[in-house]
């Protein structure tokens, strides 16, 4: 599907991947952002967006924002995007319902182009790098969980009711937005005490990062030249960094030295994944590949973070 003079529905668009999607879309594109604000800012929506707030597990509030004239929606919403959460069945229940109420009034309405953000922690402990074929899928969070749950329903609706569905399995994705992320994490943790830095784990933790502009990049690219019902690529680049690693980097960034204190463990919480590089060949077969190695994203994100506290 070409993205160019359609009407786009953004869910979760004033959040950093979606805000990012609503960027690259505007330009060329009638686009409304839906999201109700939980872990999003309304000022990083793209001023030629039309905003609605609105909670998506709540089916009036889908009827109302989802009709018969648009052409595609991005899913980025989430009721709970933290994948080490204090509340770990409403972030199951709460996104699975988001996601089963979208795809129900998209059903209703005739809209049938769907895009998705899944994750990396569907797979779990896999061998790696991680194919998009690679079985059996066994997450140890109730993130993961989830994710590979939705991705089930989004399975259903691509071949039992006719949708065309773009899955993407992100590995890690930074850029310039407080949250969620070890690179937000230790930006503000070395601003509030610049001589101590506390890491999760033992800081050999290592997995693939990428840049947030890179990753609307390619989820466009695969939505352009991707179409079969059920499509499913993971987004990454072809290199790891550890967390210590990304430590430095931040601390180098920040013009600091502060010595590393470590919780201790292979993990830094249940359900963490310690080791993590996805497979980007099926990316890279279809014409796409990112320009950033893992290092060169986080430092990217890390300069964009400190900017923000001046």
């Amino acid at each position: 599907m070409q993205l160019s003079g359609k009407r786009v529905l953004v869910t979760g668009g004033a959040g950093l991947v979606g805000s990012q999607m609503v960027d690259d879309l505007v330009a060329d594109n009638d686009v409304v952002v839906a999201d109700d604000l939980s872990n999003g800012v309304e000022s990083s929506v793209h001023d030629d967006a039309e905003f609605v707030q609105a909670d998506l597990t709540d089916e009036s509030a889908v009827e109302a924002v989802i009709d018969g004239s648009f052409d595609a929606v991005f899913h980025f919403a989430a009721a709970d995007k933290y994948v080490n959460t204090d509340d770990p069945r409403p972030q199951f229940e709460e996104n699975g319902e988001m996601t089963y109420n979208i795809l129900e009034r998209m059903d209703e309405v005739g809209v049938t182009n769907f895009a998705f953000t899944s994750s990396s922690t569907v797979y779990g402990e896999a061998p790696r790098p991680t194919p998009e074929d690679y079985a059996p899928l066994e997450p140890i969070s109730i993130y993961g969980s989830a994710k590979l749950s939705e991705e089930a329903l989004l399975s259903t609706f691509a071949h039992s009711y006719d949708f065309t569905v773009w899955n993407f399995r992100f590995a890690n994705i930074v850029g310039p937005r407080f949250g969620a992320g070890v690179v937000p994490d230790f930006v503000e943790k070395l601003d509030e005490n610049p001589d101590v830095l506390t890491i999760l784990g033992n800081g050999l933790q290592e997995k693939s990062y990428m840049h947030v502009t890179e990753c609307t990049e390619a989820m466009r690219y695969v939505v352009e030249n991707a179409d079969d019902a059920m499509n499913t690529y993971n987004l990454g680049t072809r290199t790891t960094t550890s967390v210590n690693a990304i430590a430095d980097i931040v601390a180098d960034v920040m013009d600091l030295d502060p010595e590393y204190e470590y919780t201790g463990g292979d993990r830094g919480w249940t359900g963490d994944v310690p080791k993590m590089r996805l497979s980007i060949e099926k990316l890279s077969a279809l014409g796409w590949t990112p320009a950033q190695s893992s290092d060169e994203a986080v430092r990217r994100a890390a300069e964009q973070l400190y900017d923000r506290l001046d």
